[in-house]
């Protein structure tokens, strides 16, 4: 006997056929379009931020910035910085989730390898509460009098901060980005970033400045921080 499927199959096997090349299409364009908006040449990084050889290393030797062994697991793709992010900071911590991978696992999120148009920091703070017993906060609106308190508190080993910022404001171009924050130079009032990205490299920026690409929307709310401890 010969399988002799009816028209109705075929139809339903080119429908789903045809949903999934649409699919992955829209993946992929949208893929492309983030990366394209996200861009940022190497001039610009290098003349936007401070990464003098002095300076960066008197920020490694901070309490929080020691303990990431002067190591970061740079993100896989444009649009898991994020994940990218929890994973490097609960390494620091000595937790097991310390991959992309591992973060994401069980979330339901970036389950195509893509985290398109990338995660808000909401989205990031649900992903970051799945495989740890500690404490994740959500800060959002802060003051710049409040955002520098918890600068200074980002030199305690007992805590990791996550920024949220808008790559723009400091850069000139780019869009949202996440990265630890790997401590803050008081004195000199640099903020020492983390950056997941392997183009961009830790770099050190002031406080205000960070500020002013924290104080900025993302759709309908406030980029911020993600304190855990």
């Amino acid at each position: 006997m010969f399988w002799n499927p009816s028209s109705q199959t075929w139809k339903r096997v080119g429908y789903f056929g045809l949903l999934g090349i649409v699919v992955v299409t829209s993946l992929v364009g949208g893929a492309a379009l983030f990366i394209a908006q996200s861009k940022v040449s190497p001039q610009a990084i290098v003349s936007s931020v401070t990464r003098t050889p002095e300076l960066l290393e008197r920020a490694w030797r901070l309490p929080v910035a020691a303990t990431f062994d002067r190591r970061l697991v740079p993100q896989s793709n444009i649009s898991r910085c994020g994940p990218a992010s929890v994973a490097n900071a609960y390494r620091s911590l000595g937790d097991t989730a310390n991959t992309e991978g591992k973060v994401l696992q069980g979330t339901g999120r970036c389950w195509t390898s893509f985290c398109i148009p990338g995660l808000t920091l909401d989205e990031l703070a649900d992903v970051a509460r799945v495989h740890t017993h500690r404490e994740i906060t959500l800060l959002r609106d802060l003051s710049e009098e409040q955002f520098r308190e918890h600068l200074r508190r980002s030199n305690d080993p007992r805590r990791r901060y996550i920024v949220n910022f808008t790559r723009k404001q400091i850069f000139g171009a780019g869009g949202g980005h996440f990265s630890p924050i790997g401590g803050y130079l008081e004195a000199l009032d640099l903020v020492f970033i983390l950056d997941v990205n392997a183009e961009y490299q830790p770099w050190l920026v002031a406080s205000k400045r960070l500020f002013d690409a924290v104080n900025t929307f993302d759709g309908n709310q406030k980029r911020g921080l993600l304190l855990i401890e």
